[in-house]
Order: structure tokens, then sequence, then C-alpha cells
């Protein structure tokens, strides 16, 4: 497993500077593993098989939906994998927050001092 090295790895957002993302819209959401661990089961000929690990985080991803009535997810916009999961957020409604990053935050400098 390969360590964090802030020199060798920089971590840029993709997020756009002005946009807000509490707005409506579907958002693509990627979340992996600490160390991408396969912690949620296997791929076996072709299929993911989810373990009980990968079951929890199913359902709580759907729990979404109860918790936050401005949400809508499909089953077919969202999958498990071994170390990561992969699905599309639709926001339908206000979400009732409102939304500013610091500027400071999208021009941060690098970890090694330079300009980002």
């Amino acid at each position: 497993m390969t360590r964090y090295d802030p020199q060798r790895h920089h971590r840029r957002s993709i997020r756009l500077k002005e946009y807000d993302y509490t707005q409506p819209g579907a958002y693509f959401i990627t979340i992996c593993t600490h160390g991408r661990a396969p912690l949620f089961g296997d791929v076996v000929d072709g299929e993911m098989r989810l373990n009980e690990m990968g079951e929890i985080v199913r359902v709580e991803w759907f729990k979404t939906v109860q918790l936050r009535p401005y949400v809508v997810l499909h089953e077919d916009e969202f999958v498990v994998m071994p170390n990561h999961i992969h699905g599309i957020i639709w926001i339908v409604d206000d979400v009732g927050a409102t939304h500013h990053t610091p500027h400071h935050l999208y021009n941060s400098p690098k970890p090694d001092g330079g300009e980002p």
C-alpha cells in the first residue's frame, strides 16, 4: 500500500469555483475506502458480490432519501465496488442551505509551497 506523500500526491479540487452545489441538479459521486482497501466484497465471474459491509453501504446510500427530502436516488444509478462506490444524487428541490466556499480554499498553495 502506498502511503500519502504530500510531495508526490497533489490533489486539486475539480469543483467549479463559482458553482453553488446546493442548487438542484444531478451530481456524480465517487467515494473510496481508506487506502482503497477492498472492504465491500469481491468481483466473482464479472459480478460484484457484496459482503456484509457492502450491503450496509448500499442500504445507507438509499436511506439518504429518508433523511433528505430534496434528494432523489435511482437503483440503476448506484454501484458498490470492492473499494469504492459510484452514484448519482439528484437534488430536486431547494436544499434550504446557504452555501459559501471561502475563496482561500480554491487558491490554497500546493503542498510544496508552489502556486495553485
